[in-house]
């Protein structure tokens, strides 16, 4: 009986330790997924200064279909913020919101102030929908957005260039992701943002 017991306490210590090491184990694993892509996390835990420097949380932006732009006035894409704007207007009203994010990492293509940013856009290109103060988008110093949307979106990768566009869903998951040559109107883009946007009730 003795023996039995002593056997019994043993094998129950084995299976504590057992599940504790597989909890150890888990955890660990979890905490390796969360530095990979995490399709999971959306964009609506950022706030960042509009061009007029007033803060904007992107959570306000919950339930519409989003397209984040890197932008600049003195690059060979500039002229796709009308493509941009027409893009805009034409799906606007089912919910769907352009946010531009003017930055000069590239050549010094953006060297303006927010003010002269602001007034390029709306001179050149009437642009309506929401421009952001000018930051970074890659580097060290990036906006935590773009740390996001390039590290941990799903569609991870640096900037290449002026003008790269990242579709968000109505949850605030990214679902695509485009290049600098990819124009507003292109087909593939259109139908990405149709997609997002879901049936026309």
């Amino acid at each position: 009986m003795v023996l039995l017991k002593v056997a019994a306490g043993l094998l129950a210590l084995v299976l504590v330790g057992g599940a504790l090491l597989y909890s150890r184990l888990d955890v660990r694993a979890s905490d390796q997924s969360a530095v990979g892509p995490r399709t999971e996390a959306t964009v609506y835990g950022f706030t960042l200064p509009l061009n007029d420097g007033t803060p904007k949380a992107l959570k306000d932006y919950e339930g519409r279909v989003l397209l984040i732009v890197n932008t600049a006035s003195k690059c060979g894409f500039t002229p796709q913020y009308e493509g941009l704007e027409k893009l805009y207007e034409t799906y606007q009203d089912r919910g769907f919101l352009v946010l531009a994010f003017p930055s000069n990492d590239f050549l010094d293509q953006e060297p303006g102030s927010d003010a002269e940013i602001a007034q390029f856009c709306r001179l050149n290109y009437g642009v309506t929908f929401p421009v952001f103060a000018k930051s970074r988008v890659k580097g060290k110093d990036m906006n935590p957005l773009y740390r996001f949307l390039t590290e941990r979106s799903g569609f991870d990768g640096d900037i290449s260039w002026n003008f790269n566009k990242f579709l968000v869903d109505r949850k605030g998951r990214v679902v695509a992701r485009f290049g600098s040559r990819t124009a507003p109107q292109d087909a593939e883009l259109v139908q990405a943002v149709e997609t997002a946007l879901g049936p026309v009730s």
